[in-house]
């Protein structure tokens, strides 16, 4: 099956093939990277026969280090995202949630846990809290990177794990 015939008028052709603003063209020369993580990352732990494991984002770091591929890019360790800044993206409620429980007091959360999805799939694990802020820092770190326009490409393995 053929797709559709497209049209475009030479002022639309010219703007496909300028860069956007802030973007490197891949033709012009080489996309700048920048890389967020942070060496604690790896010491959390989710619990036993949970699929998340920090420690492979420290393995990770690792095959970045020995195959060289640091030199092509900029790293950085984040900054912890603060409360204020988890607010922007959560409730009040859900981050002092985060920022209170821990494993020795989850009895005194089960309504919050239940309303929250925090358990099974998302557990609450000595230093959470800690874990969302350094995670999320890092995304916001890689964001600010490629809003301003100073990076193409921002890589934060922290960044898709629960909670």
């Amino acid at each position: 099956r053929q797709a559709p015939a497209v049209c475009f008028t030479e002022r639309e052709r010219r703007r496909a093939r300028a860069p956007h603003p802030g973007v490197m063209s891949r033709a012009s020369g080489k996309q700048r990277v920048c890389y967020f993580y942070d060496s604690d990352i790896g010491n959390y732990y989710y619990g036993q026969g949970h699929p998340m494991k920090p420690h492979r984002i420290r393995m990770a770091h690792n095959l970045l280090l020995n195959y060289g591929l640091y030199k092509k890019m900029e790293i950085y360790r984040p900054s912890p995202a603060t409360f204020d800044e988890l607010r922007k993206f959560h409730s009040d409620e859900y981050m002092r949630f985060l920022r209170h429980i821990t494993p020795d007091n989850m009895g005194e959360y089960t309504k919050q846990m239940q309303r929250f999805n925090v358990g099974e799939d998302c557990p609450v694990f000595e230093g959470l809290y800690q874990f969302c802020q350094a995670s999320s820092g890092g995304s916001i770190g890689g964001a600010v990177k490629l809003n301003k326009g100073t990076s193409d490409i921002a890589i934060n393995w922290a960044g898709g794990l629960h909670h």
